[in-house]
């Protein structure tokens, strides 16, 4: 059984999670922020877009935060995967930390999501330096150059449009998909090159892209390529507590990121809104303002009314 009750458990320690904890932290509230260690951002080079951090390492970015939490001693880390949470009789919730247990009384799922690279011969071996699947991230350092797109059915047309702020020399690869005659007609207008033929390979040395080599011999010369697949999260918990999940299959969620489950936020890239770090640390700050309005709430109308209030110790090592 839990040893102690915790204000909040945050699960995931990316720029939503680690900003949340900030937030919480300062509200003096005993957090326990539990990670396990898998990145969206394993590959990629740097983070932009995030100002006064523009072009920082993404291991860099996570170190400096994780330092600036080491100030409050409220705050505590651990890298662990929490393998279950289930909201209990008393209204507070349980969760799983492989064999240990610890209670709490909200908690904020910012697990992020996993891209799905495309199956296409060695793309591993460019991934984060010249395959991406971000244009806002790392359109700028492409600009003005041959791009590919990789994207089929209706997100095709929106990806090559979009890549039109970085770049006029843009290639639409579809392997095999194909597109309506309204489509082609559209693309075609705009200068964009379509390729709807089956993909071989990726060609490059150094995790550079030099060209997309085709089934029927053909190549194209390319110096990046951005791909739009969907992405998966990276647990299932939000499904086991019962959040409910929008069209885009994010999680659904309100005002200051409260799920339809009482007392579980969200925050991150699981909301499946706008994907930037930048975004994902607003969502953060504003599920923590949340949850400790909710908390003081609580605790105020407890106290109104005379009742106990619940005893939350410091944060050890849970």
């Amino acid at each position: 059984m839990p040893e102690r009750t915790l204000d909040v458990v945050v699960i995931g320690a990316g720029p939503a999670g680690l900003s949340a904890a900030l937030i919480l932290g300062r509200a003096c509230r005993n957090v326990l922020v539990c990670d396990r260690d898998t990145p969206r951002s394993w590959a990629s080079k740097a983070v932009h877009g995030f100002l006064t951090r523009d072009g920082i390492k993404p291991t860099q970015f996570r170190e400096i935060a994780r330092r600036e939490l080491s100030r409050y001693h409220n705050v505590k880390m651990l890298t662990v995967e929490v393998t279950r949470a289930r909201k209990i009789a008393d209204g507070t919730f349980e969760i799983a930390l492989g064999m240990r247990r610890v209670k709490c009384r909200k908690v904020l799922i910012a697990t992020g999501v996993m891209d799905r690279l495309p199956r296409i011969a060695g793309i591993e071996r460019f991934y984060g330096t010249s395959v991406f699947h971000c244009p806002y991230c790392d359109g700028w350092e492409v600009r003005g150059k041959p791009v590919a797109v990789y994207a089929k059915g209706e997100s095709a047309v929106e990806m090559a449009r979009a890549m039109t702020a970085w770049t006029r020399d843009i290639a639409l690869c579809t392997n095999g998909s194909k597109l309506s005659k309204t489509d082609l007609l559209k693309l075609r207008r705009n200068d964009i090159q379509v390729c709807e033929q089956p993909i071989r390979h990726l060609a490059g040395t150094g995790g550079r892209l030099e060209a997309i080599e085709f089934e029927d011999g053909s190549s194209l010369p390319r110096a990046a390529l951005f791909f739009d697949t969907r992405c998966s999260g990276q647990s299932q918990l939000a499904e086991s507590l019962g959040c409910r999940f929008n069209r885009r299959g994010g999680i659904r969620c309100g005002r200051y990121e409260a799920t339809d489950v009482p007392g579980v936020f969200v925050a991150g890239n699981i909301i499946k809104d706008v994907q930037l770090s930048i975004v994902a640390a607003a969502e953060g700050a504003r599920a923590a303002f949340g949850i400790n309005r909710s908390l003081s709430r609580e605790d105020f109308d407890r106290r109104s009314t005379g009742r106990r209030r619940i005893s939350h110790p410091a944060v050890t090592d849970a």
